[in-house]
């Protein structure tokens, strides 16, 4: 089913009107695509008639028309950021092997979102919300890296939601006691399918017990001190850590495998897809007129093609003279060295709607979560060249559905990429596969955003929904993994050894002592 927002929260709206909240959501984090989930679910709650505050280091153009909406922009902080990230490992310098590769993203992940939360922390205009004295019923936050701002729940004494970009992953999963299960549970750094090999089990065992001791040992300590130099002495960071109320996970059965959930824990994959508004002119025209079709290529928002070695360039450019289609190219430059006649290059493209046109064949993406979901959403084939963080396990997911043909960024070359575009545009199977999939991802009750405001909106009505969550947090973490009662065990059987030594010991001495009488 299409799902029409103006109606849905025109509905939405009209059944809160009575009882607003006060909802705070604090999205630092330099990423275009990050803030595009969290503006996209603070602008519906604002629309449903809620008193919103945005912490944000994007400036919002898309003022809600009703409700409150008040945005507290951090330019600095962005500024800081992107210097921070400027001179950081380039994407085709990755580690190879498995092991490395997830203890370098490890310590990459862990170390940028201490610094990043400082900076956050720290800035003036957050230091004034902190010591204003405001009151909110919900603090909204991202799973990712910022874990002291989780404190600030307590702070405000608002029920803690976190915005999951991702499914059910383990970098959340300890937080709610939600489980997680290495046998085909694979880690997000790893990328394994399902059904993994045995030694893929073991690496996928060892990376994640690594990174909850990483979270347990260095990360939330420094985070916790955090808490204490910029929020109050006063808060227990562990406890306002593991109090969460409800968490949104951007996932759905149609874009990633089914996973185990608690019921605090809720799938909204696609909330921030709107339906297709109407593109620029110019851009309709070049679509229109692509009488082969078109290929839509972008990289996202934190990759910038024009960084690429020029040889991966090459290739691209080499792979597309050869095709008869429009390309639309994100390219974050006014000019494009060797631009075939085809290409058409652009620093911004409206992804989503250039997806909707019934021109556009295959989409070239690095395999982000937000442009995986977009594609389903559409029903639009892919070509996979994942770069960082999850992009390869989405690209993956996308591969194991039969949608999508993976890449290696650092084995680019315009060989690999012209059989890729051929196979995925002369086989009609991946395009079946991709509406199927689209079919499934549209066959819902509830749209994902209705979904969202409905369990925020729930979380506030039962005061923080404590009969959705597990006894998880409150137990000693033996008791958890079960290691008392598989002492017990190792007792018993150990006891029963003993026993059972003794009464053969016992038993054979005795009749050895009457054979040898019988003998004598």
């Amino acid at each position: 089913m299409r799902f029409r927002l103006p109606t849905i929260l025109s509905l939405v709206f009209l059944t809160n009107t009575i009882c607003a909240y006060r909802i705070l959501g604090i999205f630092p984090i330099s990423s275009k695509s990050h803030y595009n989930l969290g503006g996209a679910l603070m602008r519906a709650l604002a629309e449903a008639g809620h008193d919103v505050t945005v912490v944000t280091v994007f400036p919002d153009n898309e003022t809600p028309k009703n409700g409150t909406w008040r945005e507290i922009y951090l330019k600095e902080l962005y500024v800081k950021q992107q210097e921070l990230l400027k001179n950081q490992i380039s994407p085709t310098e990755m580690p190879k092997s498995d092991i490395s590769k997830m203890l370098f993203m490890s310590y990459f992940f862990n170390s940028l979102g201490v610094t990043i939360t400082e900076e956050l922390l720290a800035d003036p205009k957050m230091q004034e919300l902190i010591r204003s004295g405001d009151e909110f019923d919900v603090v909204i936050v991202p799973q990712f890296l910022i874990e002291a701002v989780k404190a600030l729940s307590n702070h405000f004494n608002a029920h803690l939601v976190l915005l999951n970009n991702h499914a059910a992953n383990s970098w959340m999963n300890h937080l709610v006691g939600n489980p997680t299960i290495p046998s085909f549970f694979p880690e997000v750094v790893l990328a394994y399918p399902e059904d993994m090999s045995f030694f893929q089990r073991v690496k996928n065992t060892v990376c994640k017990y690594i990174q909850l001791l990483s979270y347990h040992l260095v990360v939330y300590p420094r985070h916790s001190k955090l808490v204490s130099q910029y929020i109050s002495e006063d808060i227990d960071f562990y406890d306002a850590l593991y109090n969460v109320s409800l968490v949104l996970s951007n996932s759905h059965e149609s874009l990633s495998n089914p996973q185990p959930s608690v019921p605090c824990m809720k799938d909204i994959g696609g909330f921030h897809i709107k339906p297709p508004k109407k593109l620029p002119v110019d851009l309709q025209k070049y679509l229109d007129d692509a009488k082969e079709g078109a290929i839509l290529y972008s990289l996202g928002s934190n990759v910038r093609s024009v960084d690429l070695p020029v040889s991966t360039r090459e290739a691209l450019l080499k792979a597309f003279a050869k095709r008869k289609e429009n390309i639309l190219m994100k390219w974050e430059d006014d000019v494009l060295p060797g631009k075939p006649e085809n290409v058409r290059i652009s620093k911004w493209l409206p992804q989503s709607d250039i997806l909707a046109h019934p021109n556009v064949k295959l989409f070239i993406t690095h395999g982000g979560f937000l442009s995986t979901s977009e594609t389903v959403y559409h029903g639009v084939p892919i070509i996979a060249i994942p770069i960082f963080g999850d992009q390869l396990l989405n690209a993956r997911l996308a591969e194991n559905g039969g949608f999508a043909v993976v890449l290696d960024i650092t084995d680019l070359t315009e060989e690999n990429l012209s059989a890729a575009l051929e196979k995925m545009i002369s086989d009609p199977k991946y395009t079946e596969n991709v509406k199927e999939r689209s079919q499934i991802f549209h066959d819902r009750i509830h749209s994902p955003l209705e979904e969202a405001i409905y369990w925020i909106e729930y979380v506030v009505r039962h005061n923080g929904a404590k009969h959705l969550r597990v006894p998880y947090p409150q137990m000693p973490w033996y008791k958890y993994i079960l290691l008392d009662v598989f002492l017990f065990f190792a007792c018993i059987l150990a006891l029963s050894y003993i026993v059972l030594r003794f009464i053969c010991k016992h038993t054979v001495g005795r009749l050895f002592r009457k054979e040898k009488i019988k003998v004598q």
